[in-house]
């Protein structure tokens, strides 16, 4: 789906040849074409009619790429990440930019809500970008850079819930929800260290071919990158710490069950003796004690008496 954008409006699945005079007479009218779950017609579209490198359309082809800057001599080749909190987990979201003298193209497989939200925002003040190519650049990175913070917001909650429902019941169910939200908290590190990189570059020099002065915009926008990866890093080490307090809530209750049957069976160990060594098939072992009625009582006696007296002892010493 394709979304064009000029100073003379907004058009929605514009044809080649709408876009194609949008992109002769864009110096003087600007254009943010925004191309969502791009085709074969749009790989065409972008190196027929824009020229673009073949290099740059094999990575939006195929994704999987880190976050960059790439200088090509009539634009820039950019790709940068922003995270959703997607089905109850984190997705990643690649995003490529075209960034032009007096355009810019946005690129991505995925819908994005930041960037119809940003639409949406210039619809009403249109004011924001007339005329400032390198202000709508910055609005798009602004826009989804800051889109991971809801997601990170959203973690932070999950992991506090985790450690609640650990200290009060520490399932299996709950240790594969660590080890699922350690996995996506590194893969979310890992593309923000690399976007970081990216935007301490861009804070020296900025975007080449975009003469304004944005270093300080860039500066802000780098600030929030940091922010999210020294929040990240938090993140993971909260994990960590559940990850921790899972085992030993485990061990404590494997200690605790070990106790009560330790207890249990040291309470029938005086007994199994006395049952056992007077139960043989001795006469002069038991035959004193055949007493009508009254041995029984005594067995009996003498066996609660030690139960007593070891039930003593442990509660003593705080066993039970």
């Amino acid at each position: 789906m394709r979304t064009l954008i000029t100073t003379n409006g907004r058009s929605l699945a514009s044809d080649d040849a709408h876009i194609a005079r949008s992109f002769a007479v864009c110096a003087t009218e600007g254009l943010w074409l925004d191309i969502e779950a791009p085709n074969d017609d749009d790989y065409q579209l972008l190196e027929e009619t824009f020229k673009f490198h073949p290099l740059t359309i094999e990575d939006i082809r195929h994704q999987n790429q880190r976050p960059k800057v790439d200088e090509y001599p009539e634009y820039n080749f950019v790709v940068i990440f922003a995270a959703e909190w997607q089905d109850d987990q984190v997705a990643s979201r690649e995003h490529h930019l075209y960034v032009g003298a007096s355009y810019l193209i946005t690129v991505h497989q995925e819908p994005a809500p930041m960037l119809k939200e940003l639409d949406e925002r210039i619809a009403k003040s249109p004011e924001l970008t007339k005329g400032q190519p390198a202000f709508l650049t910055y609005l798009v990175i602004d826009a989804l850079i800051d889109a991971t913070f809801p997601v990170l917001e959203r973690l932070d909650e999950t992991v506090d819930q985790l450690e609640d429902d650990i200290t009060l019941k520490a399932s299996e169910e709950s240790l594969n929800r660590i080890y699922h939200l350690k996995h996506e908290v590194t893969e979310l590190r890992r593309f923000l260290g690399a976007q970081r990189d990216v935007f301490q570059r861009l804070i020296t020099h900025g975007i080449h071919l975009q003469q304004a002065d944005l270093t300080l915009y860039y500066r802000d926008v780098y600030d929030h990158i940091v922010r999210q990866y020294e929040t990240v890093d938090s993140l993971r080490d909260l994990l960590t710490s559940a990850m921790d307090v899972y085992l030993s809530t485990v061990s404590n209750r494997l200690n605790a069950t070990m106790k009560t049957l330790t207890v249990i069976a040291s309470l029938f160990l005086p007994l199994s003796f006395l049952t056992g060594f007077f139960g043989m098939n001795f006469a002069y072992l038991t035959g004193p004690l055949e007493v009508p009625y009254i041995s029984f009582f005594i067995g009996v006696a003498i066996m609660v008496a030690v139960t007593l007296m070891q039930l003593y002892l442990f509660r003593r010493r705080g066993w039970i």
